[in-house]
């Protein structure tokens, strides 16, 4: 059986520019959720904002990203489950044919193949890894924007997909904005702390370590 569900709406443009303009390691320094284990960017130096277009595929049979691959909207990032299967389900027409409806990225909870076809196209894709074994067209079941797990974390279609070179996390549409503004000015306060830094302000003391290290230091043995 195959379910189309549907297609979520384009995200607000002013989250997009936000989030293009900081860092998902940022986040990480405020929360440990929302980062899909296990999965690593086909290359570096890498970007991209865009709205979850989900794909659950039932192992072997990519019947149902060959028609996802066809109805991504541009600024969509293609999500794909792939049930647990370590395969590639994710190769150079695939992905020709994402960039080319205008996704601005893929997360593949599976393996790639056509790697260096994906290189030359320059879509950002992050994956479990890279295989020479694939899927089939076998017509049994999959599902187009319904709910999927990728790399432990639940995403629905219409989440924010932010990535980048240090890695990629899902956010709610409704939380994004609000977090990329925190995210922005933890950043900005960075150049005036390197430069204290330059002439001996000590990092230990501005993030606390130093207070906590030797708060936790042996006392002296009272005589």
């Amino acid at each position: 059986m195959f379910v189309r569900g549907k297609a979520p709406e384009p995200l607000d443009p002013a989250v997009v520019d936000a989030l293009s303009k900081v860092q998902t390691s940022t986040l990480g320094h405020l929360r440990d959720h929302g980062f899909p284990r296990g999965l690593r960017p086909v290359r570096r130096p890498l970007s991209f904002v865009g709205t979850a277009f989900t794909v659950r595929l039932p192992h072997l049979d990519s019947t149902a990203l060959h028609v996802a691959a066809d109805e991504v909207r541009p600024g969509d990032v293609l999500v794909v489950d792939q049930s647990g299967d370590d395969r590639s389900c994710f190769g150079g027409m695939v992905a020709y044919t994402a960039a080319a409806r205008g996704a601005v990225g893929a997360l593949v909870a599976g393996s790639i193949n056509d790697v260096d076809e994906i290189l030359e196209l320059g879509l950002p894709v992050f994956s479990a890894g890279v295989s020479a074994r694939t899927t089939r067209i076998l017509g049994i079941e999959g599902s187009i924007n319904v709910g999927v797990s990728v790399g432990g974390v639940a995403i629905n279609p219409g989440d924010v997909i932010f990535g980048d070179s240090d890695g990629v996390a899902v956010l709610g549409r409704g939380e994004a904005l609000e977090i990329a503004g925190i995210l922005a000015g933890k950043e900005a306060a960075e150049p005036e702390l390197k430069e204290k830094i330059a002439v001996g302000a000590r990092l230990s003391e501005w993030s606390g370590a130093l207070a906590q290290f030797e708060a936790g230091l042996p006392r002296d043995p009272v005589e």
